[in-house]
């Protein structure tokens, strides 16, 4: 057998999906063939310091099973203590591959990533553009919009103006999109943040919540609509998987319904007319094109429940890998298994970085 290629499992960091990210990176870990691929834990915690080997492991204890952790721990390479300092340092051939399984603010932002291709380490996801654009709702719908993607309306604020010109705020929200609306954080995920609007007070505290976790506040249109969400796994020629729909027994699928009470069902495939189920795959892929992602994605769509219209919500480029996913699921149901799902991403991690790698970074006269 081959020498096993070494995955930095990146998880944790300095956002409000941190726990999000320790759940997903337990499950990757655990799912990863160890056959083929040699985990190392890299922890980053909410003050941003990071963990490495055998000092990141605690970060998931309860997360995973004893027998993984205890076995995990007793094969972890001995590596330099790093002193927690707040950026990585990686010995030459140390790492052969980082997995980022960071959610939200600093890991899904394009700020890890930029980090990535600096040190010239292969990584698995979306690049630096894609995954700033696809965490800022506001400018990926710009990008949606001049592509000619169908989506719903929308308005968003600085957190400037909701503090300093909150009645101007209101009345263009009542204006362009009325009661019931969804307010957001526009830079954040995994429903944190997330409130429904039904009135102007529960505008005003939905606005005031937002902004608590970012400067710009995204407010949409409400849509009766069923939600449709669909994976996308690739580089230059990404394939979309089976749509699937949440079933949500909350108002709405918030953070609780998501990853705490297990209680939203995920129907995969999505009871859909097969023509609507090829239209929403084939817009997947153009999603995934327009804002140059390569990896992984997941693209959400709303269904109009009066006439059948199919309109892009949003696109993740780092999904959740809980056990309660949408992501992992979508690929089960379309023939791929967790543990192949991840070798895949890996593969095309290298990919990835093997053409970039034949890029000229000179020019000579």
């Amino acid at each position: 057998m081959g020498k096993k290629i070494r995955v930095a499992v990146l998880f944790g960091g300095k956002s409000g999906e941190h726990e999000v990210s320790l759940h997903s990176a337990a499950s990757v870990i655990k799912a990863m063939d160890s056959d083929k691929y040699e985990v190392i834990p890299v922890g980053i915690t909410k003050s941003g310091r990071w963990r490495f080997a055998q000092d990141a492991l605690p970060m998931i204890a309860g997360k995973i099973e004893q027998e993984v952790y205890d076995e995990l721990q007793a094969n972890l390479p001995i590596l330099s203590s790093r002193g927690g300092g707040n950026l990585p340092v990686f010995a030459p051939g140390e790492i052969d591959v980082v997995f980022p399984v960071l959610h939200g603010t600093y890991g899904e932002d394009g700020t890890i990533q930029g980090m990535m291709e600096i040190a010239q380490i292969p990584y698995v996801g979306a690049g630096v553009l894609a995954s700033a654009v696809g965490m800022d709702k506001t400018i990926a719908k710009k990008i949606f919009e001049q592509e000619s993607l169908p989506q719903g309306k929308y308005v968003y604020f600085l957190k400037s103006e909701i503090g300093k010109q909150l009645d101007q705020v209101i009345g263009k929200v009542e204006e362009q999109l009325g009661y019931p609306c969804f307010v957001k954080p526009a830079n954040l995920g995994s429903s944190v943040g997330i409130s429904k609007a039904k009135d102007r007070q529960t505008l005003i505290d939905a606005l005031k919540l937002a902004a608590l976790y970012d400067r710009k506040v995204i407010v949409e249109e409400f849509i009766p609509a069923h939600e449709v969400e669909v994976a996308v796994l690739g580089n230059d020629e990404p394939q979309a998987s089976v749509p699937g729909e949440i079933v949500f027994a909350n108002e709405f699928y918030d953070y609780k319904a998501k990853y705490l009470d297990g209680k939203s069902v995920m129907r995969i495939p999505a009871e859909l007319p097969e023509v609507t189920a090829e239209t929403v795959r084939k817009l997947a892929i153009r999603v995934f094109k327009a804002i140059d992602c390569s990896g992984l994605a997941r693209v959400d769509f709303f269904i109009r429940k009066d006439n059948g219209e199919v309109l892009v919500n949003e696109i993740n480029t780092m999904p959740g890998f809980t056990p309660f996913s949408m992501y992992a699921n979508l690929w089960k149901h379309s023939g791929l298994s967790y543990s192949a799902l991840i070798s895949r991403l890996i593969e095309l991690a290298l990919d990835r970085y093997r053409e970039r790698a034949e890029l000229k970074t000179s020019f000579d006269l």
